[in-house]
């Protein structure tokens, strides 16, 4: 016995009772009615009830109006109804057959010569339909989950095969096995691989804005000072595209609200930064460059940390980290060539802050587990050039140690690009 929603034309109220055709009909197929609707409650009671099947009775003579307000009703399935759906009423045409059938209508009948035996025959058929269609589609929905899942899979491999220098099998090898780990499907683990190197590729290209805010305020210094004209005005071409480049790149990922409010306010601070570089060099506007660089500073910090937050993963914390050391070479280079040419005492009172931040993050990095034998030669080297760094910090009044000063923020820079390069893609922070 199958349990039915009865659809009734909208002119037929709910207390009144069935035609009585309809009602032979029934009783004769030994159908079991759960309740009836008409074309505006069909979906609705649809879901309330959750019939067997669906039996629209739409009489002789049809009205104009009422097959096209069960075509709307039906639009509320997309064409997947939860349930067998079969019709009776007047003859249709071929076009409207072929309406019905796009809108999940699996049978239908014409109400003369009908009786209990032919609706029973009638709703058979429409559920064997339907649960043949329901077959097909979940192999359908199967199949396209098992493709998208491969390419996933492939991407993810590909990522693990390039940070590390291994071999398919392999990075085929760690997926699986985490995995089973974490008792998910192999396409979940490998989105997780693929996103996790997103954020952390877009953490760091907002990192480097903080140094470049920086790095641009220092050439300004090095220039008005005269210190290697020639390569400051490279410097300040290459930094000032880098920019660019990578407010160009993060526009195009899905920040979400609060990643697009972030990066507005960095768009805006750089505004103002490049229009203040554009002019020429000079001594009374430097220190408005300086102020308008701690804003693209503080906006790219904080665009930063909402990256981080919304990546969810905590070993994007050290790719953070690191790249925050690139700003902090530069922040220190300019605060001392500021504080010996303009004597500015704020750039002055900046100096020991930020080498205690500096060196603070420099032992976290050396601590971390988070290794490899080239991350660790790095950090070796990065100790060694921020010893020299120091040290012109502590010889700014020589024409040496402002050169020295200058050298060793650009190599540091050099060093914690390719540190936090190798973070990034590292096994370790795409795997957690």
């Amino acid at each position: 016995m199958i349990s039915l929603l009865l659809v009734l034309p909208n002119e037929f109220a709910a207390f009144e009772p069935l035609p009585e055709p309809l009602e032979r009909v029934l009783a004769g197929s030994g159908a079991t009615v759960l309740g009836r609707a008409n074309c505006h409650t069909l979906v609705q009671q649809a879901g309330v009830l959750a019939p067997q099947q669906v039996l629209v009775w739409l009489p002789q003579p049809m009205p104009v109006d009422q097959l096209q307000a069960l075509r709307d009703a039906l639009q509320g399935w997309n064409g997947v109804p939860p349930c067998a759906v079969s019709l009776v009423s007047a003859p249709l045409h071929g076009g409207q057959h072929e309406a019905l059938v796009a809108l999940g209508v699996q049978a239908w009948a014409v109400l003369d010569g009908l009786d209990g035996p032919a609706l029973t025959a009638l709703t058979a058929r429409a559920q064997a339909r339907w649960q043949r269609e329901l077959a097909l589609r979940t192999e359908l929905e199967s199949l396209r989950t098992r493709m998208d899942e491969r390419k996933w899979v492939d991407r993810a491999k590909g990522l693990l095969m390039s940070a590390r220098g291994i071999g398919e099998d392999e990075a085929f090898g760690l997926l699986r096995g985490a995995a089973m780990h974490a008792n998910l499907r192999l396409g979940e683990v490998s989105r997780s691989v693929i996103e996790a190197a997103q954020w952390a590729d877009a953490i760091n290209r907002a990192g480097q804005l903080r140094m470049l805010s920086q790095r641009l305020v220092r050439v300004a210094a090095q220039l008005l000072a005269g210190i290697d004209v020639q390569r400051a005005r490279v410097l300040r071409t290459q930094s000032t595209e880098r920019v660019q480049q990578n407010l160009d790149h993060l526009a195009t990922l899905e920040l979400g609200a609060a990643g697009v409010l972030a990066l507005g306010e960095v768009q805006s601070a750089w505004n103002g930064l490049a229009t203040s570089l554009a002019a020429k060099p000079a001594a009374q506007g430097l220190a408005e460059i300086d102020a308008r660089g701690e804003a693209l500073l503080l906006a790219a910090e904080a665009m930063t940390e909402a990256l981080e937050a919304s990546g969810a993963r905590r070993a994007l914390r050290i790719v953070n980290i690191c790249g925050r050391q690139r700003m902090r070479a530069q922040r220190l280079a300019k605060d001392a060539l500021l504080a010996s040419t303009l004597a500015a005492d704020a750039s002055h009172g900046r100096l020991l802050p930020t080498m205690n931040e500096f060196e603070a993050a420099l032992l976290e990095l050396e601590r971390a587990p988070l290794s490899s034998p080239e991350i660790r030669a790095a950090l070796v080297t990065a100790r060694e050039e921020w010893l020299r760094l120091v040290g012109g910090v502590q010889a700014l009044d020589s024409p040496e140690g402002r050169a020295t000063l200058v050298r060793s923020s650009e190599a540091l820079v050099d060093t914690f690009e390719r540190l936090t390069g190798w973070y990034e893609h590292s096994l370790q922070v795409i795997m957690s």
